[in-house]
């Protein structure tokens, strides 16, 4: 069994998932991207990953659905939304569903997202 870290990134935006995947890849997380709620139900099935970044609207089941999922099924992993959505009823009902830390993509860094991802490793991958 490996002990590298697994994060799982749900995110319809291939080309962003790409960039997220890389950039946690170079940090010595193991990765795997889904595109759509239902195929991240599924590999969270197989093996629950350490942390979740989780895109809210997805195809198939949107992230609310795969928030419900996980919870009627007891999945305990970490929450970090990446969003689109500003709205602020989005961001309260995603912290009334567990989700750890909410980010909208166009205000996101690196820096930020590595922190909030870290936060939720144990034992942190750096001093």
């Amino acid at each position: 069994m490996s002990t590298q870290k697994h994060v799982l990134i749900a995110e319809d935006d291939k080309f962003l998932a790409e960039i997220v995947g890389k950039f946690l890849s170079a940090r010595g997380l193991r990765v795997t991207i889904t595109h759509n709620g239902q195929k991240t139900i599924e590999v969270m099935e197989k093996e629950v990953p350490d942390v979740l970044l989780l895109d809210i609207l997805l195809p198939v089941l949107d992230g609310h659905g795969v928030l419900r999922v996980m919870k009627e099924k007891k999945v305990d992993c970490p929450v970090i939304v990446m969003s689109n959505l500003s709205d602020k009823l989005v961001q309260r009902k995603c912290k009334d569903m567990n989700v750890k830390t909410y980010f909208v993509k166009s205000d996101l860094e690196e820096s930020s997202l590595w922190q909030a991802i870290e936060k939720h490793l144990s034992p942190p991958l750096l001093p």
